[in-house]
């Protein structure tokens, strides 16, 4: 025992302990801070802030620990100086990047928690979500990154043998360039839509023929969720470069068309009762749009174009729907004969045999 204290100076022992005082303090003040700012409705720091910033702020602590001398002297391992400062330096970049992500989650968790994507008139929260989403996922990479590089740069011979490169690789660094054309013009694409969005979470859109809501939007690609359950993938920089169909972009509301193929004798102003007690009659119209017209004629029949409104497209899908199979129901019970039809004539021709 006498052996060790002569090793360890009063000196390290009192520089240790302070610090390791300060740091406890320090830890719990944060924590009483974060926690009471939780509680207080005024702010907009979730509950769980704190406990996505424990422990990188542990590990911070930790670094701190590992580059003190003082340490060094308390455990007689002075001789490994180089280890300790390089272990200290990574870990502290580590914990940083971590809180650093951490304190983005909370801030994006504290914003879109005031807005409902489950609203029937979700327009502003959908930009909210899409915005913050895609934003999120680009300063995580960036960090992610700019943590692994200063990581390898704390290595002198990383550094130098970086350099080196950099120094002597002019063609090489141009033919990267070139071939990382397709992925840098993805990444900027993804940013084009967080900043303009020509496309939303839980939009409607049309792509490739296929009718689908926007699932989830990323860097490098956005999934659709085709009606039939399955999932369409489409690189990112398709929605800047082509046209699509989105159906929801400034409003959930919708118009439905239904065609009706009708006979020369159809009455329409019945039709158009017919209509307007059918959507009285149904919770899937929105109250704002029921026309009837006849927009085209032919030999044989009259088109008739009806539009309803619903407030958003699986409704509007559904009340199309109902309104047709009404109405044709109508027609079969009240005017059958206004249904259009094609009259087949079986001519017989005799053989001339039998006119003999």
């Amino acid at each position: 025992m006498e052996s060790f204290y002569d090793n360890v100076s009063k000196e390290s022992l009192i520089y240790l302990g302070v610090t390791l005082l300060v740091l406890i303090i320090l830890y719990w003040g944060t924590s009483v801070l974060m926690k009471r700012l939780g509680k207080n409705p005024k702010y907009l720091l979730p509950k769980s802030a704190f406990r996505r910033l424990a422990f990188p702020l542990v590990l911070i602590f930790i670094s701190i620990l590992l580059r003190m001398k003082a340490l060094r002297d308390l455990l007689n391992l002075e001789d490994a100086e180089y280890w300790f400062k390089k272990a200290s330096t990574i870990l502290f970049i580590f914990a940083m990047a971590w809180a650093m992500i951490a304190l983005l989650k909370i801030i994006k968790k504290a914003v879109i928690q005031n807005y409902d994507i489950g609203v029937a008139d979700n327009l502003k929260a959908r930009k909210v979500y899409t915005q913050f989403t895609i934003l999120e996922r680009i300063f995580i990479f960036i960090i992610i990154l700019l943590a692994t590089g200063f990581m390898l740069m704390s290595f002198e011979e990383i550094r130098e043998v970086g350099i080196s490169i950099f120094a002597s690789a002019g063609v090489a660094g141009i033919i990267i360039g070139f071939s990382a054309q397709q992925f840098i013009g993805t990444i900027l694409a993804g940013i084009q839509i967080a900043i303009a969005q020509p496309i939303k979470l839980d939009d409607v859109v049309i792509v490739e023929g296929e009718w689908g809501r926007i699932e989830e939007i990323t860097l490098t690609y956005v999934v659709v969720s085709i009606w039939d359950k399955r999932r369409l993938i489409v690189p990112t920089p398709y929605f800047i470069n082509q046209p699509f169909q989105n159906w929801t972009k400034t409003s959930s509301e919708l118009l439905g068309t239904i065609f009706l193929y009708m006979d020369y004798n159809v009455p329409f102003d019945k039709i158009r009762e017919a209509q307007t007690e059918i959507l009285n009659n149904t919770d899937l119209w929105d109250g704002k749009v029921n026309v009837v017209q006849v927009t085209d004629t032919k030999p044989n029949y009259v088109e008739i174009r009806t539009l309803v409104s619903a407030k958003d497209s699986p409704t509007g899908w559904d009340l199309r729907v109902h309104v047709r199979e009404k109405l044709i129901e109508y027609l079969q019970e009240n005017y059958p004969e206004s249904i259009a039809r094609t009259t087949r004539l079986t001519v017989e021709r005799k053989d001339d045999k039998n006119e003999d």
